[in-house]
């Protein structure tokens, strides 16, 4: 298929919604930004808003430990420049990722982008964003921390979290601190934005893919075309239909692992519970 792009567009003039996937890390919003570029309606990004060429803003690293990037939420000094707008460019911003922009259409209308960040920058996103809407979404917390404690490994092949979460000890207990972390601040989005956007879960998106596509298509009526149950490639992989990878990813999980998840977790089964997630028990070892 041939795709038209932003560049030496009018997207300023084009675009009549901004869409913000809105979900922590290792949630499934990969998959749902990728199922929203297959729509006709949809103006894309092929990396996270900031991650893309022309972001203006803080992006990735947390300073004095680069490793611990991937748990920003369990710094507050990250967290408050985060949601600093004097950190922002957002007309700059606004201007790259709408160059580097690509469409299926010519006449697309909704702009997509995706950035586990954006949990904690909505109100920045609502006010400089002509008719922001957002897409919320969250996932079992062990499968989310799972995933999390994973790509760690791979990237850097040890388990030292000095640096990353000073005093939780355990790479597991960290995962699930930066993933409660992002749900108390999933639930204060839901209950301030919440009337700007559509909720659902990771597990509710494989489920029903349709009930969720058409409560998607009711936030922002132009998308129409849009088709959850698909078959896509996802960062890298093969092509594969859209289907639940929780139980996979928690049978990864020794007792240990989950005790050390618990440890964070158990203080917090009310915020857990808000989502629809009940507190795992550890199997014995």
């Amino acid at each position: 298929m041939t795709l038209v792009f932003g560049a030496g567009r009018d997207l300023a003039s084009a675009v009549r919604t901004h869409l913000f996937c809105v979900s922590p890390n290792h949630s499934g919003s990969t998959f749902l930004r990728s199922a929203l570029a297959t729509s006709g309606a949809t103006w894309n990004l092929r990396r996270e808003g900031q991650l893309a060429a022309g972001f203006v803003g803080p992006s990735r690293a947390v300073p004095g430990y680069p490793r611990s990037h991937k748990f920003w939420a369990l710094h507050p000094g990250v967290l408050q420049a985060m949601a600093d707008p004097a950190h922002y460019d957002w007309p700059r911003t606004r201007k790259a990722w709408y160059f580097q922009a690509y469409a299926r259409c010519a006449d697309a209308s909704v702009f997509v982008v995706r950035s586990p960040r954006f949990v904690y920058q909505l109100p920045m996103l609502a006010q400089d964003f002509a008719n922001a809407k957002f897409l919320f979404m969250v996932r079992n917390p062990y499968a989310a921390a799972e995933g999390f404690c994973r790509a760690f490994r791979r990237e850097y092949g040890d388990e030292d979290t000095t640096g990353i979460g000073d005093g939780l000890g355990s790479l597991e207990a960290c995962a699930a601190m930066h993933v409660a972390n992002c749900l108390a601040q999933q639930r204060t989005n839901q209950a301030e934005f919440g009337h700007r956007g559509v909720f659902f879960t990771y597990e509710a998106m494989c489920a029903e893919p349709e009930r969720v596509a058409a409560d998607i298509q009711r936030l922002v009526p132009p998308l129409a075309d849009l088709q959850l149950r698909q078959r896509l490639a996802v960062k890298g992989r093969a092509a594969k239909l859209l289907h639940d990878m929780n139980s996979r990813q928690i049978a990864r999980l020794s007792g240990k692992q989950i005790a050390a998840m618990n440890a964070v977790f158990r203080p917090r089964r009310d915020l857990l519970a808000h989502f629809g997630y009940e507190l795992m028990t550890a199997p014995a070892p």
